[in-house]
């Protein structure tokens, strides 16, 4: 039997669905499977989400893989936690030495390629948090990646373009042959549901498992790093990756209608998000109309234009998080909402691949996990006989030494991945997120809004017609978007075009903590995620 696994004519229907001992949310159901596997093995929240995350990088290559950030809030016994594990730029990288051969940050190859912080992440989760070991909460991806997975019809299809334009930009580079050795097979992208395996992935894993991250960062997968930077024109050292660590930081929130809203703190762009909630607040939302969208797109533009203006490496910003998100500040902004759409920024929002997943448990624990290697497979770098594919996360850099976020030695760049979790009254509501670089804060932005302002369950919050903001005036959105509303639109002036690709529109979960103890959850159907329940 033959059918396009990707060619969906007709509406399809998910309903939110519930559980009493945990859930797990991914963008893949071997990944959701592999964290349920940890929940009932006897493991929490955390051990879910490490297992979850980690099996993302082997079933999900096309967004996310070993070389990856990774970011986390926790709910665990109570107590809110921040984690952020990205990477600074390596000391030896140089602003002259790139600017005399590139105009702008490349975005393949190893000059964007900053210190990878996801193995550490985990690691740093699970040691403070975990129940099981990490080994154990990386087995079930290890056994993906030696055995082999089918791989899903939309991930699928993001590998078959990433193959297309790999062979037209990178055909013959020696830096990028390793990445055809291990992601295509006979020299194409695999088909939708092929068994595909990944031993030398898996292989890594298991090191990185056995030795609770410190190969990666210490010892062989290091130095196997170093040697191919060195081969390659790279700036990654062994001595980059051994000062990196993880960190615990104090996440930022602002109160919305009544919900507290948390995202972390920069160089991540969660305040992007916040900053839009802060200034939509000041207006009444009664309908899903002209209105509502005009304010909610004016919102997130100015947002934009002090996000981008700001954010960098929280050591080197000009203006505090707390000053940008005081409710005075965004009353004063939201003053500047007029009938007509304006300009708020130049900048260009680009496109990404990430991974976002949550998980909840039966004690009431909660985590909120992103990971991304950037832009698709990120920098197009894969080291030698490991798997390690390498995220581009430099290429946000800028190369103009007057802007904020231009690039320095053990810098770390604007970084757009960023987990969302609702607070009710000091207590946890919900885990969210959107994937899909700068469409990340946006998406965020109408989930909350769907979720508070509608009463929409997960499910349908998720599911309901997404925009997204290009570049002044210029919007896209979903072709299922009100067509009233459009219209209206674009007589106060915004330039908005209707766009049949949903994957521009990012893909997220939601988990709901029930006032009886029990969970509803909901799961993006933009993509092959899925929901597992307990």
């Amino acid at each position: 039997m033959k059918f396009d696994p990707n060619h969906q004519p007709y509406a399809s229907e998910r309903l939110t669905l519930g559980a009493a001992n945990g859930v797990v949310a991914t963008g893949n159901p071997l990944a959701a499977q592999a964290g349920l596997e940890m929940l009932k093995k006897g493991g929490n929240a955390v051990d879910a989400a490490i297992a979850a995350a980690a099996c993302l990088t082997v079933v999900e290559p096309t967004a996310n893989g070993i070389g990856s950030d990774n970011f986390a809030l926790v709910w665990m016994k109570e107590k809110l936690y921040g984690m952020n594990a990205n990477g600074p730029s390596p000391a030896s990288i140089s602003l002259k030495e790139i600017q005399k051969n590139h105009e702008k940050m490349p975005v393949h190859g190893w000059t964007p390629v900053t210190v990878p912080g996801a193995p550490a992440g985990w690691a740093s989760l699970s040691e403070r948090f975990g129940s099981l070991s990490l080994l154990e909460c990386l087995t079930p991806a290890i056994d993906y990646a030696e055995k082999g997975f089918p791989v899903g019809a939309h991930t699928a299809l993001m590998w078959q373009r990433a193959v297309e334009k790999y062979q037209e930009i990178f055909q013959g580079k020696p830096e990028y042959e390793e990445w055809f050795k291990t992601f295509t097979f006979d020299g194409k992208a695999p088909e939708p549901f092929q068994i595909v395996k990944l031993p030398h992935h898996g292989k890594t894993l298991r090191l990185i498992g056995e030795t609770n991250g410190r190969a990666f960062y210490e010892g062989v997968l290091a130095e196997a790093m170093e040697e191919d930077a060195l081969a390659h024109g790279g700036y990654l050292r062994k001595s980059d990756l051994a000062e990196f660590k993880a960190s615990f930081v104090t996440p930022l929130s602002v109160d919305y209608r009544g919900v507290e809203v948390v995202e972390l703190p920069p160089s991540g762009q969660g305040m992007v998000a916040l900053m839009a909630l802060n200034i939509f607040k000041n207006f009444s939302v009664e309908d899903r109309d002209a209105t509502y969208y005009h304010r909610m797109f004016e919102s997130m533009k100015m947002a934009f234009a002090d996000g981008m203006h700001y954010i960098t490496d929280p050591a080197q910003m000009k203006a505090s998080p707390e000053a940008l998100l005081k409710e005075a500040y965004g009353t004063m902004r939201s003053l500047e909402i007029e009938e007509k759409a304006k300009i708020f920024t130049h900048e260009d929002p680009s496109k990404s691949g990430t991974v976002y997943l949550n998980t909840a448990d039966k004690e009431g624990n909660m985590v909120s996990m992103i990971q991304s290697n950037y832009m698709g497979f990120g920098s197009g770098i894969v080291v030698k006989d490991t798997g390690i594919s390498l995220q581009n996360r430099g290429a946000d850099f800028s190369l103009d030494e007057n802007h904020v976020n231009v690039l320095a030695p053990k810098k770390k760049t604007y970084h757009t991945i960023i987990p969302g979790m609702l607070l009710k009254e000091g207590k946890a509501l919900a885990v969210f997120g959107v994937m899909g670089g700068y469409m990340q804060p946006q998406g965020h932005f109408q989930v909350v809004s769907n979720l508070i302002d509608f009463h929409l369950n997960p499910q349908m919050a998720l599911d309901a017609p997404r925009w997204q903001w290009i570049k002044e005036k210029a919007f896209m959105v979903e072709p299922a978007f009100d067509q009233e509303a459009l219209e209206a639109l674009r007589e106060k002036g915004h330039e908005v075009k209707i766009e049949k690709d949903r994957s521009h529109f990012g893909r997220g979960q939601i988990i709901v903590k029930l006032e009886n103890g029990a969970y509803a959850a909901g799961c993006e159907s933009r993509t092959d995620s899925n929901l597992a329940v307990y």
